[in-house]
């Protein structure tokens, strides 16, 4: 009796799945130029009604979201690009003070008599 059980539900799982997976796509929301979305707002009267109109609008939307997008992406780089440089500009800044800083230590050693190690 177990057995047949087993069977049956074994049988029976397949299907349910495929219900599930239909009843979750039964509904238009938030399909792009389908009318309003799940936000609970509006998109406007043309992506309310729906068809062509709401399609191209919604393709329009998401166009302009994209290009914002790149436009931010390529301002964010140029951004970093010129934090590289003023670093780099600081880093050869810090390299000729050290220069200078051990030519005088070498001068002020040279009139001493002493030498030093931690060249």
């Amino acid at each position: 009796m177990s057995l047949m059980r087993v069977s049956a539900i074994r049988l029976f799982r397949p299907i349910a799945a495929v219900c599930q997976v239909q009843r979750g796509y039964s509904n238009d929301h938030g399909v792009m130029g389908s009318g309003s979305g799940k936000g609970g707002g509006t998109g406007g009267s043309i992506r309310d009604a729906g068809g062509a109109f709401g399609k191209m609008e919604a393709a329009h939307e998401e166009q302009y979201f994209r290009q914002l997008q790149a436009e931010q992406l390529k301002a964010l780089k140029k951004h970093h690009d010129e934090e590289i440089e003023a670093h780099e500009r600081e880093i050869n800044r810090h390299a000729e003070e050290i220069k200078r800083l051990k030519k005088r230590r070498r001068e002020i050693d040279s009139h001493t008599g002493s030498s030093s190690d931690s060249d």
